[in-house]
């Protein structure tokens, strides 16, 4: 982290140390990405931990379109971070190796599913337009349903602020994969 020091265990107060390990459990063994800057403010990374996992963990949305929307996110955000760390995790929920790259080149994916072309279209209108289209809403509403709707407008609201928190305090990707462009 280049305007953060990154954080020691040993040096963390005991709130720090017990959030850490519950937030470590669910993420690879310890806070990382957004959550080494918000450890910084216990009360918002406990907050982030737990509407995280609502979304990640708990969440009814299928995994592959969950990762298809975090990765349009950290594209428009240009969060590196984000974009590689998830890289990875849509190549296992099963999005194809061309639609990533397509979106990681700023190019529009020609997608073989239409769900993903749906959550895709969703996610890239609500962030430039900041706004759901009648048609674009009825779409996603008749494709996911009301809950899994919430579910992906909520995905986005929370990996905006990831990737505002990453590109705020510069933090550097965990290696080269994926680069942006």
């Amino acid at each position: 982290m280049a305007r953060l020091p990154a954080l020691n265990f040993d040096e963390l107060t005991p709130e720090q140390k017990k959030l850490w390990q519950e937030i470590g459990a669910v993420r690879n063994g310890s806070p990382g990405g957004p959550f080494q800057v918000w450890m910084n403010h216990p009360k918002v990374a406990e907050r982030a931990h737990y509407f995280g996992n609502a979304l990640r963990v708990e969440g009814r949305l299928e995994k592959r379109l969950f990762e298809l929307a975090v990765l349009a996110v950290a594209r428009h955000w240009s969060a590196q971070y984000v974009f590689t760390t998830h890289t990875r995790y849509a190549r296992e929920a099963g999005i194809a190796p061309a639609v990533i790259d397509a979106i990681r080149t700023r190019r529009t994916p020609a997608f073989a599913k239409e769900d993903e072309r749906i959550v895709y279209d969703t996610v890239r209108e609500l962030l430039q337009s900041k706004r759901l289209s009648e048609d674009s809403y009825n779409r996603a509403l008749e494709l996911l349903g009301r809950d899994k709707l919430i579910e992906l407008v909520a995905t986005i609201g929370f990996y905006v602020t990831a990737s505002a928190t990453v590109n705020a305090f510069d933090m550097a990707p965990r290696n080269d994969e994926a680069r942006l462009v």
